[in-house]
């Protein structure tokens, strides 16, 4: 069992708000994590509305969950059953006390659509990723094989570099040809198939829907509809650009990842680490893989966004706080992590309070007398974590 750094979150959530929700791509471990509280409590009842059984007992939802007024109750994939939400409502107004309900959902939109419906100011939303750096050995093989492999429990702990692979391509096929459907997006399986690979290919540019709709032989609103969908099992994330009025011509276009690394790398057909090295995705995929550290522990407030100009200055990653950039970070993927021109003049129209270049290395190094530091990906995210 692998600790996961939520864990502790949860748990103060639970003891302040009547409602928990925890989202998160399906198989993130969402479910492993919410037994672990089963196991720490023993007053607390688990439904399971992928089991018909578990949909049958709770038809009449306020009758069924006002017998547990002092326990905790569990729901997993609690989107499924909407006319859950106005119960849960009805059952925390006649007793409002924390830790009533924890709710688990892998569809955040309809989860988040749902709860701000019938649960506003009576839940609190927390999101699972796959596994980050913080949760497994920081040794640089584990650092390597989650590169490699991504962060979902079955591929990471997958014995062997064929069984990860294996179990990433079925889970992407089963999200184009099952997930997507339930989400309520009937699209060809095919097409869609072909858009993720697009999208791999595509992974860090620039968001160019013109071009990808040529290429698919489909409308540009589709293409868009397509990227919306997907983008609903949490599997993609848009990078939006930070506009700031400093009289440049700033890009507008966001960018967009595959999240997670390992089904980046099962879309482009890369299956160990010699080849990521040799493929020209080496420098994004290694991008996205900081990215999702540092979004994992992000401190309640914050954003992430990006800053480019025409011509050509850039910062791969802000982080940013009411408005003002807190941390501009470049990520490198080579072992020199320099960093360039067009990054020192974006922090001098920027001027955010630190400056950090991410790298796959061990040490911490200084540059710009001290001013800008060189961290591994483990020291970043351990500094970020301390600005909570």
């Amino acid at each position: 069992m692998i600790s996961r750094q939520l864990y502790k979150t949860v748990q103060i959530t639970l003891a302040t708000s009547p409602v928990t929700a925890i989202i998160g791509p399906r198989q993130c471990g969402k479910t492993t994590l919410a037994r672990q509280f089963i196991k720490k409590n023993g007053t607390v009842h688990f439904f399971d509305l992928e089991n018909p059984a578990d949909q049958f007992a709770l038809e009449d939802p306020v009758f069924a969950l006002e017998q547990y007024r002092d326990e905790l109750v569990i729901i997993d994939e609690a989107q499924r059953m909407p006319a859950l939400f106005p119960a849960i409502r009805v059952l925390v107004d006649q007793k409002r006390k924390p830790g009533r309900f924890m709710l688990i959902g892998s569809s955040s939109p309809d989860l988040r659509r749902q709860s701000a419906e019938s649960l506003a100011g009576r839940i609190i939303t927390l999101e699972l990723t796959p596994f980050i750096v913080s949760e497994i050995n920081s040794s640089t093989n584990s650092l390597d094989k989650l590169w490699v492999r991504g962060g979902f429990p079955p591929s990471f702990l997958a014995d062997d570099a064929f069984t990860s692979l294996q179990w990433r391509i079925h889970y992407l096929r089963d999200v184009v040809e099952r997930d997507l459907g339930l989400l309520g997006f009937n699209l060809p399986a095919e097409r869609m198939w072909r858009f993720m690979q697009m999208l791999a290919h595509n992974h860090g540019q620039l968001w160019n829907k013109a071009q990808l709709a040529r290429s698919l032989d489909i409308g540009a609103t589709t293409t868009g509809r397509y990227l919306d969908a997907i983008q609903q099992t949490l599997l993609v994330r848009r990078v939006q650009p930070f506009h700031k009025n400093m009289g440049k011509r700033l890009i507008k276009s966001p960018k967009v990842y595959i999240r997670d690394t390992g089904l980046l790398h099962a879309l482009l057909g890369i299956k160990n680490r010699q080849q990521l090295l040799g493929h020209p995705v080496k420098g994004t995929s290694w991008e996205i893989l900081v990215i999702e550290q540092l979004a994992a522990c992000l401190p309640l407030g914050w954003e992430l966004a990006f800053w480019r100009t025409s011509g050509g200055s850039e910062i791969d990653l802000l982080l940013i706080s009411g408005g003002q950039v807190k941390i501009a970070v470049e990520i490198k993927a080579g072992s020199t992590p320099r960093p360039g021109r067009g990054f020192y003049e974006g922090c001098k129209n920027l001027n955010p309070l630190e400056e950090w270049i991410v790298y796959p290395g061990k040490r911490v190094i200084p540059f710009n007398k001290g001013k800008t530091l060189a961290l591994p990906v483990l020291d970043a995210v351990n500094r970020l974590m301390e600005q909570n």
